[in-house]
Protein backbone atom coordinates (compact mmCIF):
# COMPACT_ATOMS: atom_id res chain seq x y z
CA UNK A 1 0.00 0.00 0.00
CA UNK A 2 1.14 3.63 -0.69
CA UNK A 3 0.00 6.50 0.84
CA UNK A 4 0.89 9.86 -1.53
CA UNK A 5 1.81 12.95 0.25
CA UNK A 6 1.89 15.73 -2.63
CA UNK A 7 3.70 18.71 -2.67
CA UNK A 8 1.49 21.01 -2.33
CA UNK A 9 -0.10 19.60 1.10
CA UNK A 10 3.39 20.15 2.82
CA UNK A 11 3.80 22.88 5.54
CA UNK A 12 4.93 26.18 3.57
CA UNK A 13 6.47 29.60 5.21
CA UNK A 14 8.72 31.82 2.81
CA UNK A 15 10.61 34.23 5.58
CA UNK A 16 12.23 36.38 3.09
CA UNK A 17 15.64 34.53 3.55
CA UNK A 18 14.32 31.02 3.83
CA UNK A 19 11.94 29.69 1.99
CA UNK A 20 11.02 26.39 3.38
CA UNK A 21 8.38 23.29 2.71
CA UNK A 22 8.19 20.76 5.61
CA UNK A 23 6.63 17.34 4.63
CA UNK A 24 5.90 16.42 8.25
CA UNK A 25 5.00 18.59 11.24
CA UNK A 26 7.93 20.42 11.98
CA UNK A 27 8.41 24.20 13.91
CA UNK A 28 5.68 25.88 13.38
CA UNK A 29 3.91 23.63 11.26
CA UNK A 30 1.38 21.17 13.24
CA UNK A 31 -0.31 18.23 10.90
CA UNK A 32 -0.98 15.27 13.47
CA UNK A 33 -1.88 12.48 9.96
CA UNK A 34 2.02 13.83 9.41
CA UNK A 35 4.33 13.28 12.75
CA UNK A 36 6.92 11.52 10.15
CA UNK A 37 7.01 7.86 9.50
CA UNK A 38 8.50 4.67 10.99
CA UNK A 39 12.27 6.21 12.33
CA UNK A 40 11.78 9.22 9.70
CA UNK A 41 10.95 12.41 11.84
CA UNK A 42 11.61 15.41 9.00
CA UNK A 43 11.95 16.16 5.63
CA UNK A 44 12.50 19.61 4.67
CA UNK A 45 12.99 21.50 1.95
CA UNK A 46 14.77 24.66 2.01
CA UNK A 47 15.79 27.30 -0.25
CA UNK A 48 18.18 30.18 1.25
CA UNK A 49 19.14 33.10 0.21
CA UNK A 50 22.48 33.94 -1.03
CA UNK A 51 24.37 35.59 2.43
CA UNK A 52 21.67 34.13 4.91
CA UNK A 53 21.85 31.59 7.04
CA UNK A 54 20.55 29.23 10.44
CA UNK A 55 22.40 31.09 13.06
CA UNK A 56 24.39 28.62 15.38
CA UNK A 57 21.20 26.99 17.33
CA UNK A 58 21.27 23.36 19.64
CA UNK A 59 20.39 19.63 18.73
CA UNK A 60 19.87 16.51 21.08
CA UNK A 61 19.51 12.58 20.24
CA UNK A 62 18.59 12.97 16.52
CA UNK A 63 20.64 11.70 13.44
CA UNK A 64 20.58 14.82 11.10
CA UNK A 65 21.58 14.38 7.56
CA UNK A 66 21.66 17.34 4.64
CA UNK A 67 21.28 16.31 1.16
CA UNK A 68 22.29 19.88 -1.09
CA UNK A 69 20.72 20.02 -4.56
CA UNK A 70 21.78 23.03 -5.60
CA UNK A 71 24.55 25.45 -4.42
CA UNK A 72 26.38 25.53 -1.09
CA UNK A 73 26.17 24.99 2.31
CA UNK A 74 28.59 26.21 4.66
CA UNK A 75 28.66 24.40 8.39
CA UNK A 76 29.96 24.64 11.58
CA UNK A 77 29.47 23.34 15.05
CA UNK A 78 30.79 22.98 18.06
CA UNK A 79 32.30 19.75 18.11
CA UNK A 80 35.21 21.67 16.09
CA UNK A 81 33.73 20.92 12.89
CA UNK A 82 33.50 23.21 9.61
CA UNK A 83 33.06 22.29 6.09
CA UNK A 84 30.91 23.49 3.06
CA UNK A 85 28.60 20.86 1.51
CA UNK A 86 27.89 20.67 -2.02
CA UNK A 87 25.89 18.99 -4.32
CA UNK A 88 26.59 14.97 -4.50
CA UNK A 89 28.05 15.58 -0.53
CA UNK A 90 25.76 13.68 2.11
CA UNK A 91 26.66 14.83 5.87
CA UNK A 92 25.57 13.04 8.85
CA UNK A 93 25.92 14.96 11.87
CA UNK A 94 24.60 12.75 15.23
CA UNK A 95 23.24 15.03 17.89
CA UNK A 96 23.62 12.78 20.47
CA UNK A 97 24.16 14.22 24.10
CA UNK A 98 24.15 17.55 22.67
CA UNK A 99 25.29 19.74 19.55
CA UNK A 100 25.32 23.44 18.32
CA UNK A 101 25.86 24.00 14.94
CA UNK A 102 25.71 26.45 12.17
CA UNK A 103 24.24 26.90 8.26
CA UNK A 104 25.00 29.34 6.12
CA UNK A 105 24.71 30.14 2.25
CA UNK A 106 28.47 31.37 1.71
CA UNK A 107 27.54 32.74 -2.22
CA UNK A 108 27.08 36.33 -2.07
CA UNK A 109 24.59 35.50 -5.30
CA UNK A 110 23.21 32.18 -5.56
CA UNK A 111 20.63 30.46 -3.17
CA UNK A 112 21.28 27.33 -2.07
CA UNK A 113 18.70 24.31 -2.36
CA UNK A 114 18.82 21.90 -0.04
CA UNK A 115 16.77 18.75 2.00
CA UNK A 116 17.42 18.29 5.76
CA UNK A 117 16.79 15.14 6.93
CA UNK A 118 16.18 13.44 10.22
CA UNK A 119 16.03 10.33 12.14
CA UNK A 120 15.23 9.38 15.20
CA UNK A 121 18.34 7.40 16.71
CA UNK A 122 18.29 3.94 18.05
CA UNK A 123 19.27 5.14 21.62
CA UNK A 124 19.46 8.45 23.47
CA UNK A 125 22.66 10.19 24.71
CA UNK A 126 25.10 8.94 22.65
CA UNK A 127 28.81 10.90 21.74
CA UNK A 128 27.53 13.60 19.40
CA UNK A 129 29.39 12.72 15.63
CA UNK A 130 29.85 13.71 12.17
CA UNK A 131 30.58 12.68 8.78
CA UNK A 132 30.90 13.89 4.87
CA UNK A 133 31.35 11.90 2.07
CA UNK A 134 30.95 12.08 -1.71
CA UNK A 135 28.78 10.34 -4.10
CA UNK A 136 29.45 11.05 -8.17
CA UNK A 137 26.32 11.15 -10.16
CA UNK A 138 28.18 7.95 -12.11
CA UNK A 139 27.26 6.31 -8.75
CA UNK A 140 23.91 7.06 -8.83
CA UNK A 141 23.02 6.27 -12.00
CA UNK A 142 20.13 4.42 -12.85
CA UNK A 143 21.10 2.26 -9.61
CA UNK A 144 20.08 3.37 -5.83
CA UNK A 145 23.17 4.39 -4.22
CA UNK A 146 23.46 3.66 -0.55
CA UNK A 147 24.53 6.83 1.02
CA UNK A 148 23.61 6.25 4.36
CA UNK A 149 23.21 3.31 6.68
CA UNK A 150 23.60 1.51 10.36
CA UNK A 151 26.73 -0.13 9.22
CA UNK A 152 28.42 2.49 6.74
CA UNK A 153 28.24 -0.20 4.16
CA UNK A 154 29.45 0.61 0.75
CA UNK A 155 31.17 3.56 2.17
CA UNK A 156 28.11 5.68 3.32
CA UNK A 157 27.64 7.53 6.38
CA UNK A 158 26.93 5.62 9.29
CA UNK A 159 23.46 6.65 11.27
CA UNK A 160 22.33 5.27 14.64
CA UNK A 161 19.88 3.88 13.89
CA UNK A 162 18.19 0.55 11.41
CA UNK A 163 17.49 2.82 8.58
CA UNK A 164 18.90 3.15 4.96
CA UNK A 165 19.25 6.11 2.60
CA UNK A 166 19.83 5.69 -1.31
CA UNK A 167 19.68 7.97 -4.10
CA UNK A 168 19.08 7.68 -7.58
CA UNK A 169 19.20 9.38 -10.62
CA UNK A 170 17.03 8.67 -13.29
CA UNK A 171 16.33 9.98 -17.15
CA UNK A 172 13.25 9.49 -19.15
CA UNK A 173 12.48 5.55 -18.98
CA UNK A 174 15.20 4.25 -16.65
CA UNK A 175 13.79 2.54 -13.91
CA UNK A 176 14.95 1.09 -10.38
CA UNK A 177 13.59 -1.28 -8.38
CA UNK A 178 14.01 -1.86 -4.75
CA UNK A 179 13.08 -5.27 -2.91
CA UNK A 180 11.36 -4.64 0.33
CA UNK A 181 12.04 -7.62 3.26
CA UNK A 182 9.15 -8.69 5.59
CA UNK A 183 8.13 -5.86 8.00
CA UNK A 184 10.42 -3.20 6.41
CA UNK A 185 8.62 -0.07 5.12
CA UNK A 186 9.57 2.71 2.52
CA UNK A 187 9.44 6.34 1.99
CA UNK A 188 9.86 7.69 -1.45
CA UNK A 189 10.89 11.63 -1.57
CA UNK A 190 11.33 13.63 -5.47
CA UNK A 191 13.62 15.55 -4.85
CA UNK A 192 13.88 17.20 -8.27
CA UNK A 193 11.65 15.84 -11.80
CA UNK A 194 9.15 13.32 -12.00
CA UNK A 195 8.98 9.46 -11.72
CA UNK A 196 6.16 6.73 -11.73
CA UNK A 197 6.33 4.59 -8.43
CA UNK A 198 4.38 1.09 -8.55
CA UNK A 199 1.90 3.08 -10.95
CA UNK A 200 1.86 6.41 -9.18
CA UNK A 201 3.03 9.71 -10.19
CA UNK A 202 5.11 11.57 -8.06
CA UNK A 203 6.62 15.09 -8.69
CA UNK A 204 9.06 17.46 -7.13
CA UNK A 205 8.34 17.71 -3.40
CA UNK A 206 6.20 14.54 -3.87
CA UNK A 207 6.63 11.83 -1.11
CA UNK A 208 5.23 7.95 -0.64
CA UNK A 209 4.90 5.76 2.27
CA UNK A 210 5.13 2.20 1.43
CA UNK A 211 4.31 -0.64 3.86
CA UNK A 212 3.21 -4.34 2.97
CA UNK A 213 4.75 -3.90 -0.35
CA UNK A 214 6.93 -6.65 -1.81
CA UNK A 215 9.16 -4.14 -4.17
CA UNK A 216 8.89 -0.86 -4.83
CA UNK A 217 9.63 0.13 -8.69
CA UNK A 218 10.85 3.50 -9.57
CA UNK A 219 10.53 4.82 -13.69
CA UNK A 220 11.88 8.19 -14.96
CA UNK A 221 9.08 10.49 -16.53
CA UNK A 222 12.06 12.98 -16.95
CA UNK A 223 15.01 13.61 -15.59
CA UNK A 224 14.73 12.99 -11.71
CA UNK A 225 16.82 12.91 -8.71
CA UNK A 226 15.06 10.16 -5.91
CA UNK A 227 15.42 9.17 -2.25
CA UNK A 228 14.47 6.06 -1.02
CA UNK A 229 14.60 5.40 3.24
CA UNK A 230 14.33 1.66 3.59
CA UNK A 231 12.94 1.89 7.28
CA UNK A 232 11.94 -0.98 10.01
Amino acid sequence: MLIIRKSEERGHFNHGWLNTYHTFSFDQYYDPRFMGFRTLRVINEDYVQAGRGFPTHGHRDMEIITYVLEGELAHKDSMGNGSVIRPGEVQRMSAGMGVRHSEANPSKEESVHLLQIWILPKEAGIEPGYEQKNFTETEKRERLRLVASPDGRDGSVTIHQDARIFASLLDNSQQVTHKLEPNRHAWVQVARGSVEVNGHTLNQGDGAAASEEKALTIIGLEPAEVLLFDLA
